[in-house]
């Protein structure tokens, strides 16, 4: 405020009214001295609230005795009013105009600009003073129940089918983007990548596009490109609805928002690190069918499905699952837990993050900023009588310290280990400082895993394989380990498999994957070999030896039962050892 601006003392100065009422005067000349008094606060704060506009270079309105319309008001539902101290004052059909005691702020000028594209309409915000805006939340009182505002994308049923005429190849995801506003491209990329099948949606600044690319079933394909001017709207609607902070662009940033759909809804986990041209979106779509895999379903055969399971039916020890990002180790965990899960059975978990709700068991997400990491977690969670325990990954020294106590002292221990295949991850735990003599009564089994694509049962043929993919399967097949009990065709009967490409895999010749695994389990030679020194070669001989069947192996009698291709095996597992 000025110097010249008048303080409360002078406005009730001039109005002869003075700072306190003797006591012997009558109620209701209190009560108009009061009344005086409330009313002299109230034009200085609109007096402040005008200044501070001024200063701002915004407009400034006063809402008390405003005719506020119910169409101006339900363009923001109440609670993200009182969220953003924001309020719809006028809306024509053409102008629409906010209050705001926080007009500058980057959520509210985000909010002007969606309702503005929303609309079609021209926008302003004024600055209002907190009593003004006290009136108009008030007004809300008048209307009709509003829904209240959820973060997420609303992709209604009706909208699904309607694309699902019109998106039959990534090319047609470029046709309709092209002739959409900022508003619908978040709709319309959603709807696209539930269509077909996408796991990750990337959307990339780069110096003259936007790139958003689709993983789907393991691999990065293009879908479209768009202009790179829209750039900071397209990642300030993400950001908005992921609960991102929309003007930090120089650090990561992580969210999530809802899909809301009749038939479920399905999160979305959203990922943003900066880069040269802008920043780097990802957004893991987190479908609830996608991680609802029974056991049975997982791609076992039928020896290694019964190895696996006398290990897991186990009262105590540690299973590991291993392999990189993506590769399936967290749908593998949890098939396990469904198929342990039983009511005389308490199961917890402790995650980073929660991607999947599980039905009937205790699942709890580590946070770092309050010193609940894996290992204060894990502490927690054994005083918590389970009897089988997983633990997202183990990571550091402490956290494999507990998990291998837990799992000497009766406790069934799932966990993931970030190493290329099972033989590799004694050496790690053993690099981390575990004691090989502790490892060696802990652990039960190893799983080592990848996912291949199927070969597209729509358009799958027979093809020759190349002279190095013949040989490739020979060198596997030759070196399976007879003590694996596991047997391949007879050469004379060897055919290979490959999709053509039709509508139903979009012309790639793959749909849909499944797992190829080795399992080392625990025996006696394996435990007495375990030391300071074990190098990942050794161990991996060791356990051939004891008739574990490689990822390679396992991929190959899977090629040759007409579900993968020599292509797959290769690209995801290489040659083997």
């Amino acid at each position: 405020m000025s110097d010249t601006s008048p303080s409360i003392e002078d406005l009730l100065n001039r109005s002869g009214a003075k700072s306190a009422v003797p006591a012997s005067t009558t109620p209701t000349v209190q009560q108009a001295f009061t009344e005086k008094m409330e009313e002299v606060r109230l034009k200085e704060k609109e007096v402040e609230a005008q200044t501070q506009a001024g200063k701002l270079s915004v407009a400034y309105v006063n809402l008390k005795g405003f005719p506020i319309s119910p169409e101006a008001l339900r363009q923001i539902p109440e609670e993200q009013a009182r969220a953003l101290q924001t309020v719809a004052f006028l809306f024509t059909g053409t102008e629409i105009r906010l209050a705001s005691a926080q007009p500058t702020a980057p959520e509210v000028t985000e909010l002007l600009f969606q309702l503005t594209e929303r609309l079609q309409a021209n926008g302003a915000v004024y600055l209002v003073s907190q009593e003004s805006l006290r009136v108009a939340l008030k007004a809300y009182e008048t209307l009709p129940k509003i829904k209240q505002i959820v973060k997420g994308v609303k992709v209604t049923d009706e909208e699904l089918t309607e694309y699902q005429g019109k998106l039959q190849t990534y090319q047609d995801i470029q046709t309709i983007l092209k002739r959409a506003n900022i508003t619908d491209v978040m709709t319309i990329v959603t709807a696209a990548a539930l269509q077909f099948g996408t796991s990750d949606v990337h959307v990339e600044a780069e110096q003259e596009k936007i790139t958003v690319r689709f993983r789907i079933d393991g691999v990065l394909q293009e879908v479209a490109t768009l202009p790179h001017d829209a750039w900071k709207k397209i990642v300030a609607r993400i950001k908005l609805i992921s609960g991102l902070k929309i003007n930090v662009t120089e650090r990561p940033q992580d969210g999530r928002f809802t899909i809301f759909l009749k038939q479920g809804d399905t999160d979305v986990r959203v990922s943003t690190i900066p880069t040269t041209w802008g920043e780097s979106v990802v957004m893991r779509i987190l479908k609830p069918s996608a991680i609802n895999v029974d056991f049975e379903q997982l791609g076992y055969r039928p020896l290694a499905k019964a190895k696996l399971l006398k290990e897991i039916e186990k009262p105590h020890g540690m299973v590991l699952t291993t392999g990189p990002t993506g590769s399936g180790k967290t749908t593998t965990l949890y098939a396990i837990l469904r198929k342990r899960n039983t009511p005389d059975v308490k199961i917890v978990t402790l995650e980073d993050p929660i991607e999947y709700k599980l039905a009937g068991i205790n699942q709890s997400q580590v946070a770092a900023s309050k010193n609940y990491t894996f290992a204060n977690g894990l502490r927690s969670i054994l005083r918590q009588d389970p009897d089988i325990v997983m633990v997202g990954e183990v990571r550091d020294l402490e956290t494999a310290e507990v998990a291998i106590n837990a799992a000497l002292t009766g406790h069934l221990m799932l966990s993931t280990l970030h190493t290329n295949d099972a033989a590799g991850a004694l050496p790690r735990l053993v690099s981390m400082g575990v004691k090989p003599f502790l490892i060696a009564p802990a652990l039960n089994a190893i799983i080592g895993q990848r996912l291949v694509r199927n070969v597209c049962e729509k358009c799958k043929e027979v093809v020759e394989p190349t002279a190095k993919e013949l040989a490739f399967v020979k060198k596997a097949v030759s070196e399976i380990p007879e003590a694996s009990g596991e047997k391949a065709a007879a050469e004379t009967e060897w055919k290979f498999y490959k999709g053509k490409g039709c509508e139903v895999c979009n012309q790639t010749g793959y749909k849909g994957r499944m797992g190829i695994y080795e399992i080392l389990t625990m025996n006696d030679e394996i435990k007495a070999a375990l030391s300071e020194t074990i190098s990942e070669y050794h161990m991996r001989e060791l356990a051939k030896q004891q008739g574990m069947v490689t990822m390679q192996q396992d991929g190959v009698l899977k090629v040759l039962d007409g579900l993968t291709s020599v292509e797959e095996v290769l690209r995801v597992a290489g040659e083997g050892a």
